[in-house]
């Protein structure tokens, strides 16, 4: 590919707030690059429903969070919408949690997934989401290993950052690479500026 000049949006604050034009700078980017899979991290699947319209004439998946407890997150009205509009629904662990998690949990000791997802987060939360998601739909079969996908999550609700990623399976996690950057918050990590 020959070299290519891109617009990064750096919003103010991280939030909900900032979907519509995330979902915006996505689809252009898209557009131009001709990618065909969008992958989007979905909560209660407000976002995701948006998205599974939003995004529509390409391959959506929408991934939840795992089932915990016997109670999903995912709100049966949105799983109802992602469904009508032909996205796919992806809920499972998480790669940089899961089992990792469980032993932090019981024994108080941090394992390498968790460290990579610390590291991560210093771009920001919704790039460590990225690249998560992305690899759970690999792993899932749903989105096809090696090839660019646009990557959309956010900082705890709605959607704040988009890249673009390079999509690999969990177990090769060296071989996924974010090649572009398209928005995300300025401020990277928990981070928050004083009185905000």
């Amino acid at each position: 590919m020959p070299d290519r000049e891109v617009r990064c949006v750096y919003y103010e604050k991280a939030g909900p707030q900032n979907t519509e034009r995330t979902f915006q700078v996505a689809r252009e980017n898209a557009l131009v690059l001709g990618i065909a899979h969008v992958v989007v991290a979905s909560t209660s699947g407000k976002t995701g429903a948006l998205a599974a319209e939003y995004f529509q004439g390409m391959e959506r998946v929408i991934v939840t969070h795992p089932v915990c407890n016997n109670t999903p997150d995912l709100q049966p009205e949105y799983r109802s919408q992602i469904q009508a509009a032909g996205a796919h629904i992806l809920t499972c662990p998480y790669v940089f949690g899961g089992v990792s998690r469980g032993v932090r949990r019981k024994l108080g000791s941090y394992q390498l997934e968790e460290i990579i997802a610390f590291v991560l987060r210093d771009f920001c939360e919704g790039i460590k989401v990225a690249c998560e998601i992305t690899m759970m739909a690999a792993d899932a079969g749903l989105v096809p290993v090696g090839q660019e996908v646009i990557a959309i999550a956010g900082t705890t609700k709605g959607a704040d950052t988009a890249a673009v990623l390079l999509s690999a399976n969990s177990q090769d996690f060296f071989d996924l690479r974010v090649l572009e950057i398209l928005c995300k918050p300025r401020v990277g990590g928990r981070y928050q500026f004083p009185g905000s």
